[in-house]
């Protein structure tokens, strides 16, 4: 547990880091956070390769890169309090746009988590 909390904490700053980066380097355009959807979608994609890794695969006894990459940097660079407020936000203009913004994020997540899982355990089947 002493390590846990650093390691969490350290890799938390840097995926805030770099999705804040990210998000100031590709503002919005036409006021829809293009950046930080792509960010919570290629999150996810990394977070389902990383769990293919863990379960059953090379990274299966690594906890400690578990809670840095994925509790720490994974989770700090995702962001579901951006997708709530930037949903409501459009929303209030567009309601339409703002749940397709919402649902869009939120199935794109699902389906690229799965793809990062099924290609973790395609790799290691051929390995």
């Amino acid at each position: 547990m002493r390590v846990a909390l650093p390691l969490v904490f350290l890799g938390g700053a840097a995926g805030t880091l770099a999705r804040h980066l990210l998000g100031t380097a590709l503002p919005p355009v036409g006021g829809v956070p293009w950046t930080i959807g792509a960010v919570n979608v290629g999150g996810a994609f990394l977070l389902g390769l990383l769990l293919g890794g863990l379960r059953g695969g090379p990274l299966t006894h690594r906890p400690r890169l578990r809670l840095l990459v994925g509790t720490g940097v994974l989770g700090g660079f995702t962001t579901y309090s951006a997708l709530a407020v930037d949903s409501v936000r459009l929303a209030r203009d567009d309601v339409a746009l703002g749940a397709a913004y919402a649902g869009g994020s939120v199935l794109l997540g699902l389906l690229a988590a799965g793809l990062g899982v099924v290609l973790t355990h395609r790799h290691r089947g051929r390995s």
